[in-house]
């Protein structure tokens, strides 16, 4: 018993003393066994390691000269080295257990990184001069380019757009550590901005034919297009773009395609006003004046449910008579989403009705939006009393130096802001004149007393008064109906022969007596105000008979 526990002593003391067994060379082994064991094992003081490997071209033939570049750790230089002639490297004296980043690059060929570690152990026992092989290592030709056009919404080059071109695998590399095997792959990044035409060109990227070839038809192009601003307002005004494109693809295709860009916004509605302070305008039209009344001095604002082309929104505005065009600046705004049209000086005031004519162009189809509407100048909660503005009356007979009110001519009363009637023709207009020669008042039609006086008819003013014979007046843009009005209008009669004296009229405008017709509201103004008061106006202007046009 005894004996054979000394025996099974001896050795151990043996590999702790160190006198017997020597590692000169630090492979972790003791030096002249060939056959370790357990008790000829030495443990290395600083364990190193060799990383090796060989870089190829996607043609499976070395790469000479190729950079090879080793991270060791957290270490901030690199170690340099090249490749020979059969596309070889290798790294000794690497400490074991350290993480290595390898970088691989020749030019004109794609650059591949790859990590490993380098083994420390096999098992619990530590190991000297452990290996890391990086291979082969397989890198692709830069030799390609591929090439976009780029269309905008509206059908035109897509200038100054830029865009990013990633294209996988660009190189391979098998990695062999210990029991470990891991591919790696690498892509090639690269960036363009468009020319004035449109062209997106990438040029120095792996050629399709060797992608597709190189991965088994795996590989592909994975395209970004940056959304553009080009008015640099923040808002762009059209949306970015991705795709992806495989190799086999494009090889069979071709290396040119044509890209419609999308609007910022695509919507697939037609082009409309979501919003405006002219209510006729929007989509869901509403037509009631308060809906449709601009303060004096403000903009008309539009607000479009997808962006429309930089200076495509164009506007004309009239007021009700349509007699010329009242001067306008517009500006696009929020990458196309809104315009305000601003009236020059103070084309707007309060009590006054206008047209406006909006044309404007989408982005994203190029489909135009047309629409007319009719607005009105005032606050909305400030109403103003509705009074007579003028009277005026069409003359007839030539020569316009003997003109005179006479039986048969057109009198217009023209109101301070437009009116709705209930029904045309229930408000009647009496003279404080008489109108048979005679001097009892009221014992003719149309005089004050009378039962019955002349019926006044909505004259809406589609267009000027008449200034030249067989030339009626033309609107500056064609009219709508807004319903509202200020000028009316009555047929004018008198048993007096040569009529009556424009300067001694006195006429009144009875609403006050529409309260005696239950069955008839009352007319009211823009603000939805009652009109019921009588209103009279002294004198009454001519409107000169219309004459020959010159020659």
């Amino acid at each position: 018993m005894k004996k054979h526990l000394v025996m099974a002593v001896v050795p151990f003391l043996a590999l702790g003393c160190g006198d017997d067994f020597k590692d000169e060379n630090g492979d972790g082994i003791a030096d002249g066994v060939r056959e370790p064991d357990n008790v000829t094992v030495v443990t290395p003081a600083t364990p190193k390691g060799t990383v090796s490997g060989q870089v190829l071209g996607t043609d499976l033939k070395p790469l000479a000269d190729a950079s090879v570049e080793i991270t060791i750790g957290s270490s901030e230089e690199p170690l340099a080295g090249t490749t020979d002639a059969k596309g070889n490297f290798e790294f000794k004296g690497v400490p074991a257990g350290s993480q290595v980043l390898l970088t691989f690059s020749k030019t004109g060929y794609a650059t591949l990184r790859a990590t490993s570690e380098v083994p420390s152990s096999a098992g619990n026992v530590p190991i000297n001069n452990a290996n890391v092989s990086f291979g082969p290592v397989t890198l692709t030709r830069l030799d390609g380019s591929l090439r976009f056009l780029l269309v905008t919404p509206q059908g035109r080059p897509a200038a100054n757009v830029r865009a990013t071109l990633e294209a996988s695998p660009a190189g391979t590399v098998v990695l062999s550590n210990g029991d470990n095997t891991t591919g790696v792959v690498s892509t090639v990044v690269v960036e363009a901005t468009s020319d004035e035409q449109g062209v997106l060109l990438f040029q120095n990227i792996p050629t399709a034919q060797e992608l597709a070839r190189f991965t088994n038809q795996t590989g592909q192009y994975r395209l970004w297009v940056a959304p553009t601003d080009s008015n640099g307002d923040g808002v762009p005004e059209i949306n970015g773009y991705v795709d992806t494109y495989s190799a086999a693809s494009v090889v069979s295709v071709g290396t040119t395609r044509i890209l419609n860009l999308p609007a910022s916004r695509p919507t697939g509605n037609p082009l409309s006003v979501e919003g405006s302070n002219v209510a006729a305008l929007r989509a869901a039209a509403t037509i009631h004046p308060l809906n449709n009344m601009v303060r004096p001095g403000e903009p008309i604002y539009l607000y479009f449910n997808q962006p429309v082309q930089q200076g495509s929104v164009l506007a004309r505005l009239t007021d009700e008579y349509f007699k010329e065009s009242l001067p306008v600046t517009v500006a696009v705004g929020n990458g196309g989403y809104s315009a305000t049209i601003t009236p020059a000086g103070n084309a707007i005031q309060a009590g006054k009705e206008y047209n406006i004519d909006v044309r404007a162009a989408s982005v994203e189809t190029g489909e135009v939006y047309q629409n007319q509407a009719s607005f009105f100048g005032g606050e909305p909660g400030s109403p103003a009393a509705v009074t007579i503005a003028e009277a005026r009356y069409q003359e007839t007979l030539q020569p316009t130096s003997a003109q005179r009110l006479n039986s048969g001519e057109t009198v217009y009363i023209n109101f301070s802001s437009p009116v709705y009637p209930s029904d045309d023709g229930v408000v009647e207009v009496f003279f404080e004149n008489s109108l048979d020669g005679d001097t009892i008042q009221g014992n003719s039609v149309g005089e004050k007393g009378n039962a019955q006086g002349f019926l006044l008819q909505r004259a809406e003013p589609f267009a000027p008064y008449q200034t030249q014979t067989n030339k009626p007046p033309v609107p500056v843009f064609p009219t709508i109906y807004s319903g509202y009005s200020t000028r009316y209008s009555f047929v004018f009669s008198t048993s007096i022969v040569d009529g009556l004296s424009p300067s001694a009229v006195t006429m009144v405008v009875e609403f006050s007596q529409l309260s005696r017709n239950a069955s008839v509201d009352s007319y009211q103004s823009i603000w939805g105000q009652p009109v019921v008061n009588d209103l009279t106006v002294n004198g009454i202007a001519i409107q000169p008979a219309p004459v020959p046009p010159p020659p």
